[in-house]
This record gives C-alpha cells, sequence and structure tokens, in this order.
C-alpha cells in the first residue's frame, strides 16, 4: 500500500499542473467559436485521485449543417440520420519523434520552428466515413483529452460492436481512457485509469471487449515502480519497473474501474537464455504481452509477447539484446471473467531463414510475436500468430489443447515476391504487424510495414494482403502445413494445405514506416436506412504509422479499401479533403482544435450512430 500511496501524491503533482496549464481551455456547451466556424463541448470525469480528466469536441459547424446535424438552435441534432463514422485515435507530433532515420528518408527536410514540433494534445479524430455523404473522407470533429499530452496513441479495441465503449490507451504515462460514443460526431469520455490503478503493469496495449462490454486490456511493461507487486488474487511478480517486465492483463469496467489485475508471468522463471531483461530479474520471463483475442465460448483468450518496451524506444541506441524481443504466446482460461489464469506459455519455433548461418537474429522467423487471430466458428479451435521482426505467421489448431504447438505456415517473403521479386525479409524486421481473420474463417487479412531499399538491403514490400486459408482450417486438429525449407520461405509451403495468396495491395510510404494496423467495417445499410452488423466487410481500414521514436514512423495516412471475397483495392474515392488524394493525411496544418500541425495516427475504428 505505500507504493501505490506514494505513486497517487506524485502522479496527483503531475496532473494537477498540467491541469493548471490547460484551465483556460475549460468551456461551456456548444459554445460558437470565430466565424461560425467551430462548436466546443467538454465533459470530464473525475479519476480515482481525485484529479479531473476532459475531452474537448472541436465539432465543423459548417459540415455539420451540411449534414443536417445542427438545430435550430445550432446544437448537435443527429436524430434520424443513421450515419457511419471513422474514429481514428492519434498524437500530435513533436520535434522528439524525429529519429535518426528522418534526415536519410528526407535528408533536405526543413526543421520547422513554428511550433507545429512542440507538444500538442492527442485525439480522438472523426472522419466522415459515409460514402454517400457530402463530407465522405472530411474529419468534422477533433476531440482533444486534457491534461496529458504527448501520450503516445496507441491502440483500442480491435473491432467496434453496437453499444459498444471505446477503450483507448497510451504508451508513455499508462493511462488509458473510456469513451461513449452514442452521440457521433461528438463523443464524451465515460472513464478513465491511472497508473495507480494498475501498479503491477505499464504501457497499455491492446484491448478485446467482452459481450458483458467490459474489456481485457494488455499492459505490456512492468509494474509502475520496480519491485514486488501483489495482483488481484493475491499472487506476487518482481517486476524491473516502469515500461520493463512482466507486463499484466487488466479487466476493466467501461467506466474505467480496475475490476482485476492478472500476471502474465508464472511463478517460476521462463527460460533466461530466450528471456532477456534489463535490469535482470530474479525469475526470467518473456512476459511483455501486446496482442490479445478472446473465444469466450471456449473460455480462452491468447496474447502475444512482443518486446521489453523500454529498451526498444531510444532510438538511435537500439535494443542490446535481440533477446529482448519475444517469441512467446500465452494462453489463458476465462471460465471466471474476473479472474484470467495464465496456463500456458508456448515458443514459436524457428525457421528455416533464421537457422541459415549470417541471417540477422532479429529475422529469425519466431522474433518479436505481436498479434494474435483466432478463428471464429464453434467448430474450429485454432490461432494464428504473427512476428514483427521475424516476418512469419504460424499457426495451431486447438487453443484448448493443453500445450498448444505451432508450425510456421507462411513467410511474409511469399507475399512481398508478388510486388518486388528481391525483396529479403532476412535483412532485419519486415514490421509484420496487425493479422485478422475473417468471421467464416476462410480469409487471413496482415500488415506489413515493410522497409526501404537502402545499401545492400533490397528492402521489404510495405503491403496489406490477404491468404486463402480455408483447407488449412479444414485440416482440423491434423494440419499439415509446415514450412521447414528456405524456398517454402518464398514460394509457399509445400503441403496442400498451407495458405495460398489471395491479395497483395502494395502501399506507397517513402517514410521509414508503413501500414501498421487495421480494422474493418462491419456496418452496412438495412433496407429501413439503418445500419446493421455484417459478417460480409465491405472496407478495411488501415494506418501507416508505428511508433516514431522506435525509428520506424510513417506517412500518417489513414487508407480504406475495398473488401470484395478476400481481394483487397484501394478505396480512391476515400479522399483527403486537402489534397483530393485517396486516404486522408494526418499531415496537416490546421485542425478543429488548433495549427499545432502534423499528427500521428495509430489505429481507426468504424463506429456507426443510428440516430
Amino acid at each position: 500500500m505505500p507504493r501505490i500511496l506514494g505513486l497517487r501524491r506524485r502522479w496527483a503533482a503531475i496532473v494537477g499542473a498540467l491541469a493548471l496549464a490547460g484551465a483556460a481551455a475549460l468551456v461551456g456547451n456548444w459554445q460558437s467559436f470565430g466565424a461560425d466556424t467551430i462548436s466546443e463541448s467538454i465533459s470530464s470525469v473525475k479519476a480515482s485521485d481525485g484529479s479531473v480528466f476532459s475531452v474537448t469536441n472541436h465539432l465543423v459547424n459548417t459540415d455539420l449543417s451540411s449534414l443536417g446535424m445542427r438545430s435550430s438552435s445550432g446544437s448537435l441534432d443527429t436524430s434520424g440520420k443513421p450515419h457511419k463514422w471513422m474514429v481514428v485515435w492519434a498524437g500530435d507530433m513533436n520535434a522528439a519523434d524525429n529519429t535518426s532515420l528522418t534526415d536519410i528518408t528526407n535528408p533536405l527536410h526543413v526543421v520547422k520552428t513554428d511550433g507545429s514540433m512542440t507538444p500538442g494534445p492527442d485525439f480522438l479524430a472523426v472522419v466522415d466515413a459515409e460514402p454517400s455523404s457530402p463530407t465522405y473522407g472530411k474529419i468534422v470533429n477533433t476531440a482533444t483529452i486534457a491534461p496529458l499530452v504527448e501520450n503516445e496513441p496507441h491502440h483500442m479495441q480491435y473491432i467496434w460492436h453496437a453499444g459498444n465503449t471505446i477503450y483507448a490507451g497510451g504508451l508513455y504515462s499508462a493511462a488509458t481512457y473510456m469513451f461513449d460514443v452514442s452521440k457521433l460526431p461528438a463523443l464524451t469520455m465515460s472513464g478513465v485509469s491511472i497508473p495507480a490503478d494498475t501498479p503491477c503493469g505499464s504501457v497499455p496495449d491492446a484491448f478485446a471487449v467482452l459481450p458483458d462490454g467490459t474489456a481485457y486490456g494488455t499492459y505490456m511493461g512492468g509494474p509502475v515502480l520496480p519491485g514486488p507487486c501483489r495482483y488481484t488474487d493475491g499472487q506476487v511478480r518482481v517486476g524491473n519497473g516502469f515500461g520493463g517486465t512482466p507486463g499484466e492483463v487488466v479487466h476493466f469496467a467501461p467506466n474505467g474501474k480496475v475490476l482485476s489485475e492478472s500476471p502474465a508471468t508464472p511463478p517460476t522463471a521462463e527460460d533466461p537464455s530466450r528471456c532477456a531483461n534489463i535490469p535482470a530479474l530474479p525469475n526470467a520471463t518473456c512476459a511483455n504481452v501486446h496482442g490479445i483475442q478472446v473465444r469466450q465460448d471456449l473460455h480462452r483468450m491468447v496474447t502475444s509477447d512482443f518486446a521489453e518496451p523500454r529498451d526498444i524506444i531510444l532510438d538511435p541506441v537500439k535494443a542490446p539484446d535481440p533477446n529482448l524481443y519475444r517469441p512467446t504466446v500465452r494462453f489463458w482460461d476465462t471460465s471466471n471473467e474476473n479472474d484470467p489464469k495464465m496456463i500456458a506459455s508456448t515458443v514459436l519455433p524457428n525457421g528455416p531463414r533464421g537457422k541459415t548461418p549470417g541471417t540477422d537474429p532479429l529475422a529469425q522467423e519466431n522474433r518479436a510475436g505481436m498479434e494474435p487471430a483466432l478463428t471464429n466458428l464453434p467448430q474450429n479451435k485454432g490461432a494464428f500468430a504473427e512476428t514483427f521482426c521475424g516476418g512469419a505467421l504460424f499457426y495451431t489448431p486447438d487453443i484448448t489443447a493443453a500445450n498448444p504447438a505451432w508450425r510456421e505456415v507462411f513467410d511474409d517473403a511469399t507475399a512481398a515476391r508478388k510486388i518486388n521479386p528481391k525483396a529479403d525479409p532476412n535483412v532485419g524486421c519486415d514490421g509484420g504487424s496487425w493479422v485478422a481473420v475473417s468471421p467464416d474463417d476462410h480469409t487471413l487479412y496482415h500488415a506489413v510495414i515493410g522497409r526501404n531499399a537502402s545499401g545492400t538491403d533490397p528492402g521489404m514490400t510495405k503491403m496489406v494482403y490477404s491468404l486463402d486459408i480455408s483447407k488449412l482450417i479444414a485440416s482440423g486438429a491434423n494440419p499439415q502445413c509446415n514450412i521447414t525449407t528456405v524456398p517454402e520461405s518464398y514460394n509457399g509451403g509445400s503441403q496442400a494445405d498451407c495458405p495460398t495468396v489471395a491479395s497483395v495491395l502494395p502501399v506507397n510510404d517513402p517514410t521509414t514506416g508503413g501500414p501498421h494496423f487495421g480494422s474493418f467495417d462491419n456496418w452496412v445499410k438495412g433496407p429501413d436506412g439503418r445500419y446493421q452488423e455484417t459478417t460480409n466487410y465491405p472496407h478495411m481500414a488501415f494506418t501507416n504509422y508505428f511508433v516514431a521514436r522506435y525509428g520506424m514512423d510513417g506517412d500518417h495516412m489513414v487508407c480504406q479499401t475495398n473488401v470484395n471475397d478476400g481481394k483487397l483495392s484501394l478505396d480512391t474515392t476515400f479522399r483527403d479533403e486537402n489534397t483530393g488524394q485517396p486516404c486522408v493525411s494526418f499531415n496537416r496544418t490546421n485542425w478543429p482544435h488548433g495549427a499545432y500541425g502534423p499528427a500521428k495516427p495509430h489505429l481507426a475504428l468504424y463506429v456507426i450512430n443510428n440516430g
């Protein structure tokens, strides 16, 4: 308890100072500013320590008027107007985001002195995603967060279902926000979790919303303070501090209340030769949980471990040990929703490229597990895992098994060489990221950040691709696909049930980044003109941004693809309001909330308001 109380005092002092600095920004409901340009509204919540957090909407009046969403009194009125939106979680770009590679990819860039690189607010951008709308592709609201700024907005949940709260985390402060989106394009803050609420974890990453509206969240980093930490169930683990190891899984209520903290590492040590920790821990562990997927019908949760986070965001200083990048995937029993138990820690196998002499250790196929993906149909129990550095996909047929075994079933190089015959995954991380399985378990989708060609490195294709996985899923408990030779890495597996390439969408991002995360549009209009959920997704959104301070930035585009029976094509009608080019650019000078310059969009969700 003294650790927690001390943490609360320090946290309150920080928040209090920031709140005083931003107090002038607090305004009443629906005040107009300028020549009928922007309307502002604010909502706030009290954190567990009494500090106040808020979100301020900055709605573009002319857009609301053209959509017929302003009442005679000038207030927002969406009644009887079903509409589809894209909600994008983004952070302000600042001087610290100029990495060591900026001068390589843009050697003649001008250093800005206009204030656009100074600290600015994190925000949710609300983009019109209604194809028939006069403001299609326009940002009609930016909802800014206070008092914390520059929190490196990261993930929300993977998909939004009707009635869900949006859960959104930031890497640098260990704060997680909850938002009510029932009145879009305006939104309100419905809860917040601060570090004192989650003392056993830091660096919130991803969220999985459960049928009852609560959510599991992965906290990739170690306890807020180094030393022993006691979890909700009474277990104790020793960690090496904020941004370190081990991470945890947090169960949240929609109002931000922490329902439980659960350890991601077993009470005994994991293999120290595989799991580096800086500084070293009494019990070595790879538990830095990143991606998360849940099959509550099977009472199982799967999380993948990425890396000890604080050691990989110090560009140009690189992680001193490749074993800080994790090869592990964890399985959990969620029979007691409020007390999930980690029941198996599994290791992804190294592949034929990684076993080849001279291969960069970071390019070993099992290096840096970022995201899992689960099958969906009741009769299927399989799971996929992908690796950020290793550039490979792995499969296990039964997540309810006591010790699920993985096999490599696809290499990103097979898809990359459809576009660039010289693409080489052996030189370094290819940035394999978001992965998802279609509701019918027929198609797998995967985003790859890629690398630019330089020197002797021919680069790695920046792309979003899809695979036909139907034969692999049909193999049931006895899949045969298993990539064991280098030729299979480049040409696909030789067994009959191996995945095959359905579509490759190359992404032209000239920066150090590329497509990192995606989400599906799960909404179509019914005969009554109201939106209803569909499993036949018409679109997919992807964002070209990872983490600038890691050394992988991006061109800050939010793009939309058409999805047609597993085939992907860029939606060229989804265009930026300023450039007129496909995709919405977050590299702009002015926003509804002010002239803050470029922003970093990490994830987009499709959300509807049926009026």
